[in-house]
């Protein structure tokens, strides 16, 4: 990558694209992380690295693009997100354990376009991919996107608490690999495992801490202690926590552009500043 004068000193290691649930692009999401000068940025969308290529290309030494993912394990019933940062995102067994999770997706998500349909919603798959780009891996926030267009909802929020949540009449359950598989493929990818958003998760300090342990035992090597929703105290409780582990700590945004509007890429709420020193655990 050259090197610029006024390089930027942050970098944002969690970022959606239109290749999962995200608003950009990931060509307008490399162009919008230069306009922001950022050092670096990691593009992990749901399940998929689709998006990666074209991020790659757009980037034109002008910033760093690191291969990322964001995977959906089940854990005991709770929803674990585990980023994969800096993967071999072309390694074959990653690509057919990843392909896997699209199917079970697709399957899921045409037994919900089904429940909405029953409740008289006339969504396609075909007018969600017309509408929020052909090769998106679509998710429950493309349908909230659709249900607020068409005015069945004031918010997207109310779309999930109304239809999408869990429990609600449009939600379908879908079979999600477990967190020993997504640490162990990451791993052979050469990617770094790295636990997303560990508060969000709702779990009380003894469980949390359990957890932490139970993936460390199976390959984790990082937790994403600095992120958007944290406040100053949870950054630093997650530190030390990474810490007491041997854990190195990452940081992210989680931008999705329009789609999470009050979380803008690289700052979060305005509270973010990651230092591009924390690349040093991924390299």
């Amino acid at each position: 990558m050259i090197k610029k004068e006024n390089e930027g000193q942050y970098i944002d290691l969690h970022v959606h694209s239109t290749a999962s649930d995200g608003t950009y692009t990931p060509s307008q999401l490399t162009e919008y992380a230069i306009k922001k000068n950022l050092y670096a940025f990691a593009l992990t969308d749901h399940d998929t690295v689709d998006g990666i290529d074209e991020a790659f290309k757009a980037a034109k030494d002008m910033i760093k693009v690191i291969p990322g993912i964001e995977i959906s394990a089940d854990f005991n019933g709770t929803d674990l997100h585990i980023l994969g940062l800096n993967i071999d995102y072309k390694n074959q067994e990653f690509l057919a354990q990843i392909n896997e999770c699209k199917k079970l997706r697709c399957e899921r998500n045409k037994k919900m376009i089904q429940k909405m349909n029953d409740l008289g919603f006339p969504i396609t798959e075909e007018i969600v991919r017309n509408r929020y780009g052909s090769d998106s891996s679509i998710t429950r926030a493309h349908f909230a996107r659709y249900l607020l267009d068409e005015g069945f909802v004031k918010t997207k929020e109310e779309a999930f608490k109304k239809y999408l949540c869990k429990g609600g009449p449009c939600y379908v359950s879908r079979v999600q690999m477990k967190p020993e598989r997504a640490i162990e493929i990451i791993l052979k990818a050469n990617g770094h495992p790295v636990l997303a958003h560990p508060l969000l998760y709702k779990l009380d300090k003894e469980r949390l801490i359990s957890l932490i342990n139970y993936l460390k035992n199976l390959g984790l090597e990082g937790i994403e202690a600095i992120y958007s929703l944290n406040s100053a105290e949870d950054d630093i409780f997650l530190e030390q926590t990474a810490k007491s582990f041997g854990l190195y700590i990452t940081g992210g945004s989680d931008f999705h552009g329009s789609n999470k509007p009050d979380i803008d890429l690289g700052v979060g709420r305005g509270n973010l500043a990651i230092s591009k020193e924390l690349l040093y655990n991924i390299a």
